[in-house]
């Protein structure tokens, strides 16, 4: 009797033990190697964790732990648990083969179906996570990756990138809208946060800045109009926005912020060149003030407006963080698409601690007669 209690305490101790060792991440790969690690350590034996991929597709041996060599041969005892809970499908197996020959006690054969029990749910819950987060960048992409079309006498480019890879959606954004005269006004934002709330409201300003912007005022009262609009509920959170409208018959951009980062013009011999402008408050302030800015823009100039992810560094004045950007000198005559993924490289957006929303266009140089 005495013998039992000692073996039940014993599986007892195991089993809390694997609580507190697997599924410590939402890492597959590593949960895997978590409970191979386990399970070799107490079931003194080699382990080998396969999972199934997609739907009648191949099994992929996830992990590994214990010695190679078993020492037994073929007759060498082995123990395979599947990786499910309850009557769910099983994600996988975790297989483990006994060195010496000794066979599986029954408590032993407890903490293996435990253990691959507790790893199936920790790997459901991971894998329903990254299913959530694809179908949520998805989302997101869409909303911001799909722009309404300019004028063709306008090469445009964006790129929109999520904050680390966790990221589910944000408020970041960036639009074209066709104004008359072969005119085209580009839109970057950001509303203030992330998450779904964020998303929801920068899909809110986008459709009203389509709206104000389709009676084809200059950007600065477009921006007025918004934040009056949008001041009128209190619900939606502050965002920051630059309005740029691009006339390629007169060579010119006339630029409007509401408490957004300036662009930068990047010259035929990529060097680059901040925007000097005035900037007003944000949107959804109520307050207004914003003052249009005029510059040429010749058609070998790629202009580029960025959400602050793009720059901004935990920690670096935001001059300091310009200046970086301002620094770049880019391969000649580098068009929109080049210049999104050479700034987008070089600043390494792939680790910003902020989501990146980023817009480049140039002027069409006109055919020769």
């Amino acid at each position: 009797m005495a013998e039992r209690d000692e073996a039940l305490l014993t599986r007892a101790r195991a089993l809390e033990q694997a609580i507190g060792e697997i599924g410590t991440t939402l890492d597959e790969t590593t949960t895997c190697r978590e409970v191979a690690a386990f399970l070799a350590r107490h079931l003194h034996g080699s382990v080998t964790v396969d999972l199934h991929g997609e739907p009648g597709g191949p099994v992929r041996r996830a992990a590994t732990a214990g010695t190679a060599d078993t020492g037994g041969g073929d007759s060498a005892p082995s123990l395979t648990a599947p990786l499910s809970v309850h009557d769910e499908d099983a994600l996988g197996t975790v297989t483990v083969t006994r060195r010496g020959g000794a066979v599986f006690s029954p408590d032993e054969a407890a903490v293996l179906r435990h253990t691959a029990r507790l790893a199936a749910r920790h790997l459901g819950h991971a894998r329903r996570l990254v299913a959530t987060e694809d179908t949520a960048l998805h989302l997101q992409r869409a909303l911001v990756a799909e722009p309404g079309r300019p004028h063709p006498n306008l090469e445009i480019a964006g790129g929109y990138l999520p904050a680390g890879p966790r990221a589910l959606v944000g408020g970041d954004w960036f639009e074209t809208v066709r104004l008359h005269f072969g005119r085209s006004l580009l839109v970057v934002g950001d509303v203030m946060g992330h998450g779904l709330d964020a998303a929801v409201d920068m899909n809110a300003y986008r459709t009203a800045l389509r709206e104000v912007a389709a009676t084809d005022l200059p950007p600065h009262r477009v921006l007025r109009h918004l934040d009056s609009v949008v001041a009128e509920d209190d619900a939606r959170r502050p965002a920051t926005c630059l309005l740029v409208r691009v006339d390629p018959a007169r060579g010119t951009a006339t630029f409007a912020s509401a408490g957004h980062l300036p662009p930068v013009v990047f010259g035929t011999d990529g060097s680059a060149e901040l925007v000097d402008l005035p900037v007003g408050p944000p949107l959804g302030t109520g307050v207004g003030g914003y003052e249009p800015t005029t510059r040429p823009l010749a058609p070998g100039e790629t202009l580029l407006v960025f959400t602050d992810g793009l720059v901004e560094r935990r920690g670096e004045d935001i001059d300091v963080s310009l200046a970086r950007l301002a620094a770049l000198r880019l391969p000649p005559d580098s068009g929109p698409e080049q210049v999104v993924e050479e700034v987008l490289h070089r600043l390494d957006a792939l680790h910003a601690e902020d989501d990146v929303a980023v817009l480049a266009a140039r002027i069409r140089a006109r055919p020769s007669s």
